[in-house]
C-alpha cells in the first residue's frame, strides 16, 4: 500500500514539474510580454486628460461666449406681433392717457396717440420704456413716466421628450427658442439625463444635430444654432445603464448594471462578483478602459496591494472591463487542484493528503475492524494499493 502511494507521489510530482516546464519554456519562447501599464502612469493619464478638458478658454472664445449667453439669456427683447400695455402719467402724476395696449407690427413699430410710431423691435423693456419717454419729453410734455409691461408674447411651440421631468408641448417666447429654455419649460432633465440632446427640425426633416451640453465647447454650439421654430423636436437622452463588466477568476462573473451617476470601486465590483475565487491565490486583476481617442488601455492591479489600502481603490467607469487573469501561479494551482488526486475523479484537499493522513496513525482508532486495508480507509476517500498504482499512471498531463 505505501510503496503504491509513494508511486504515485513521485508519479505526479514528476509530471507537475514536467507541466510547469513547460509553461516556463512556452513563456521564454513567446516573451510572456506583458504590455499593460502601471496603476501610476494610468492615474497620470487620466490627469492629462482631466487637465485637458478643463483647459481655459481664449481671450476671444470666452468674449464670444459671453455675446452668446448675452444674446441667448438675456433680458427679454420684444418683436413683432408681441403685444405691450402702455402706462405714461405727468410729472404731476396724472395720466396722459388710460393705459393703452399695442401690438408690435412687422416693422418692429407701435402706435401711441399724440407721437405716432415708436420704433421698439429687438428692445429690452427698460430700453422701450426710454425710447417711449424720448417721443413724448419734450415734444408733448416737459416730463413723464412710462411703463411698459408684455402682456403677450409671441409664442414659439416645440415639442420635448425623453429624459425631462415634464414631456410635452412647450411654449417659448420669441428670444426664448433654444436648447436651453426648450429643457427648461419641460420641468428640466430629469436625474437619467445623459446631457446630450438631438434636435430634428420639422421644416428640414434632414438636418438633424445632437450636441452633449454638458461638453462648454457643444454648449456654445448650442447657443449659436438658429432660433428653434413652430413644430420642432427636442430629444433629451437618458443616460445608458452604468454597466461594468467583471469576469476571469472570480465566482460569479457577469455584467454589473448599476444606475446613472452611481460609482463603483474595484473592490467593490469584485465583492459583487463574489469575490476572487478561494482555492486559487489571486494577487493580479487588469481593467480595460476605452480613452477618449478611441483606444483601449490595459492597466496592471495589484489585487492584493489594493484590498490591503497600499494602492489607491480607483473608481470604474461606465463600459470598464475588470478582469481577473490566470497567472503561471493560478495555472500551477489549479492544475494541483485537478489533478492530484488518490481515487478516479475525486478530488483531495491537499492540505491533508492521503499518504500523510495514512503517517498519522494516532487518528486512526481501534473502533475501525476488519482487514489491514479496511483501516487504512475509514472515510472511503482512499482507494487500494493496486488501483493507486494503475491510476497513478493514467493521471493526465494537463486538464
Amino acid at each position: 500500500m505505501d510503496m503504491g502511494l509513494h508511486r504515485l507521489n513521485r508519479q505526479g510530482a514528476g509530471r507537475l514539474m514536467e507541466f510547469g516546464s513547460v509553461i516556463l519554456v512556452a513563456c521564454t519562447l513567446a516573451g510572456c510580454t506583458d504590455h499593460r501599464v502601471s496603476l501610476a502612469d494610468f492615474l497620470a493619464m487620466q490627469q492629462d486628460v482631466r487637465e485637458m478638458n478643463s483647459a481655459p478658454m481664449s481671450a476671444e472664445e470666452l468674449a464670444s461666449a459671453r455675446e452668446l449667453i448675452d444674446r441667448q439669456l438675456g433680458p427679454y427683447r420684444v418683436g413683432p406681433s408681441d403685444v405691450l400695455v402702455v402706462t405714461l402719467t405727468n410729472a404731476d402724476q396724472t395720466a396722459l392717457f388710460a393705459p393703452t395696449p399695442v401690438r408690435v407690427d412687422s416693422s418692429g413699430e407701435i402706435d401711441l396717440p399724440l407721437v405716432g410710431a415708436v420704433k421698439v423691435v429687438d428692445l429690452g423693456l427698460e430700453a422701450v420704456d426710454d425710447a417711449i419717454r424720448s417721443a413724448y419729453v419734450p415734444a408733448i410734455v416737459k416730463d413723464a413716466v412710462v411703463h411698459v409691461e408684455l402682456t403677450t408674447a409671441k409664442p414659439t411651440n416645440v415639442i420635448v421628450t425623453g429624459a425631462v421631468t415634464l414631456p410635452g408641448l412647450v411654449a417659448l417666447r420669441r428670444t426664448e427658442c433654444n436648447l436651453l429654455f426648450a429643457i427648461v419649460g419641460a420641468g428640466g432633465a430629469s436625474e437619467l439625463a445623459s446631457g446630450k440632446v438631438t434636435l430634428r427640425r420639422i421644416r428640414r426633416p434632414t438636418e438633424e444635430i445632437t450636441l452633449d451640453l454638458s461638453d462648454p465647447t457643444e454648449l456654445r454650439a448650442a447657443l449659436a444654432l438658429k432660433p428653434l421654430e413652430d413644430g420642432d423636436i427636442v430629444n433629451v437622452h437618458a443616460a445608458a445603464p452604468n454597466t461594468v463588466f467583471v469576469g476571469g477568476l472570480v465566482n460569479a462573473p457577469r455584467p454589473q448594471a448599476y444606475p446613472p451617476g452611481v460609482q463603483v470601486s474595484i473592490l467593490q465590483a469584485v465583492a459583487a462578483a463574489g469575490g476572487l475565487r478561494d482555492d486559487l491565490c489571486v494577487k493580479e486583476g487588469t481593467l480595460v478602459r476605452r480613452m477618449p481617442n478611441g483606444r483601449d488601455v490595459h492597466v496592471k492591479l495589484a489585487l492584493d496591494r489594493i484590498a490591503d489600502g497600499r494602492d489607491p481603490n480607483i473608481l470604474l467607469a461606465a463600459g470598464d472591463i475588470l478582469w481577473v487573469p490566470h497567472t503561471l501561479g493560478t495555472r500551477v494551482q489549479d492544475f494541483i487542484n485537478r489533478n492530484v488526486f488518490l481515487r478516479a475523479g475525486a478530488s483531495v484537499n491537499y492540505n491533508v493528503t492521503g499518504v500523510e493522513y495514512m503517517n498519522r496513525r494516532s487518528q486512526q482508532t481501534s473502533r475501525y475492524s476488519g482487514s489491514t486495508e479496511d483501516s487504512y480507509d475509514p472515510f472511503g476517500f482512499l482507494t487500494r494499493g493496486a488501483a493507486l498504482e494503475s491510476l497513478g499512471t493514467q493521471v493526465p498531463l494537463v486538464p
